[in-house]
């Protein structure tokens, strides 16, 4: 350990029982509000009657994943063949890669047919007919519905190039149509709790739409949805029949600040050193930049960028956000926390003591990370 008088004090202050060191940015794991947040969406699907299909593409965590096998997951969803592959060695063999298929991995999505069963995700009908003549064993199909988002999917009105691709399903032997499928990303730009529901009932209403056009030759289609926003405020799933939310089992200020969870279900922070302080402009300098963080941001009230928001570490995690601070700008390396007048917080911050930060984004953060460090200083392994 350091022996900087300062820095030695403060990191037996935080971590008394367990003698945690922290000498660089780490990514700190609260247990118990990962578990509490596993747990509220468990049952908050099963409460609704729906398949729960958790994301596992924010932590990335085999350990994490046992966490949700505890509560009754027996489904995952995935973002790459590479995650499968890992997951799939961990025991999981209910599989969804919801992205679209990447054809030159067919050789390890055949594999993985050997191991698991595999559900794929398609938005052609070129990767769907080849898909057809190159997989190995039978695969159930996800079609990607674009209802709003506009990153990627058939859009939901274009139904000539849906029957395509159904047409080859039926006549497959390997493919299975498992159901429709959407991601409504543009929740994350909704300014309220209210136009976030709105854009969860259009996109299942969009759903349900092409899901009855084609009801009479596939009645056991499933919907699926997917973001978070949606599957943490909404009440009402008339028509969906399964959610794959991801970002809920950290959450992060992005989701407190679109109301999707409070600042206290947030379960991760990064622990920074400060580095340097600069009282003429109220600036404290950490060791935690972009390549820790990422560079997402939301904007306060002031319309002024936060990358993070400012907590100090405890025996039990960390504090309520610091009034009044706030990290203002990221480079590679360099975090910037912006103290506005409070001159008692930028005093009592010292160069070398340890902060936390909570994360804009978790899913970015934690996968600029290669594992985690819990408040009880054990370490989680990630892919």
């Amino acid at each position: 350990m350091v022996q900087g008088k300062v820095f030695f004090t403060f990191t037996e202050i935080i971590f008394t029982q367990t003698k945690v060191d922290i000498i660089r940015p780490t990514f700190i794991l609260n247990e118990k509000i990962c578990r509490r947040n596993i747990r509220q969406m468990t049952q908050k699907a099963k409460k609704n009657n729906l398949i729960f299909r958790p994301h596992f593409k924010t932590h990335q965590s085999e350990t994490i994943g046992n966490w949700c096998k505890e509560t009754g997951v027996n489904k995952i969803t995935v973002s790459s063949v590479q995650m499968a592959e890992y997951f799939a060695n961990a025991g999981w063999t209910d599989i969804l890669i919801a992205f679209p298929v990447n054809l030159p991995e067919i050789g390890q999505i055949n594999n993985l047919l050997q191991k698991v069963k595999l559900h794929l995700l398609v938005e052609s009908d070129y990767s769907t007919n080849y898909l057809n003549k190159n997989l190995a064993g039978k695969t159930g199909i996800y079609i990607k519905i674009d209802t709003g988002y506009h990153r990627t999917g058939i859009a939901s009105n274009n139904f000539n190039e849906i029957k395509k691709i159904l047409k080859i399903i039926r006549n497959s032997g390997n493919l299975e149509f498992t159901g429709l499928l959407t991601h409504a990303g543009h929740s994350y730009n909704c300014k309220s709790k209210e136009e976030i529901i709105k854009n969860h009932d259009d996109s299942i209403n969009q759903l349900k739409i092409i899901k009855n056009y084609f009801y009479r030759d596939f009645p056991d289609a499933i919907i699926s949805i997917g973001d978070t926003p949606s599957c943490s405020i909404a009440r009402d799933f008339d028509g969906t029949d399964e959610i794959r939310p991801g970002n809920f089992i950290f959450y992060d200020v992005m989701q407190s600040y679109l109301g999707s969870c409070k600042v206290n279900d947030i379960a991760v922070a990064l622990a920074c050193p400060i580095v340097a302080k600069h009282p003429e402009r109220n600036e404290i300098v950490i060791y935690g930049g972009a390549v820790h963080l990422s560079k997402e941001f939301v904007l306060n009230n002031k319309k002024e960028k936060v990358y993070g928001l400012v907590v100090k570490l405890n025996q039990n995690g960390w504090s309520e956000p610091l009034s009044d601070s706030w990290v203002s700008n990221l480079s590679q390396e360099h975090g910037i926390i912006k103290v506005s007048k409070n001159k008692k917080l930028f005093e009592s911050l010292n160069i070398g003591e340890i902060v936390g930060l909570l994360p804009v984004h978790s899913c970015l953060a934690a996968n600029l990370v290669n594992n985690y460090k819990t408040i009880n200083g054990d370490i989680i392994n990630k892919l």
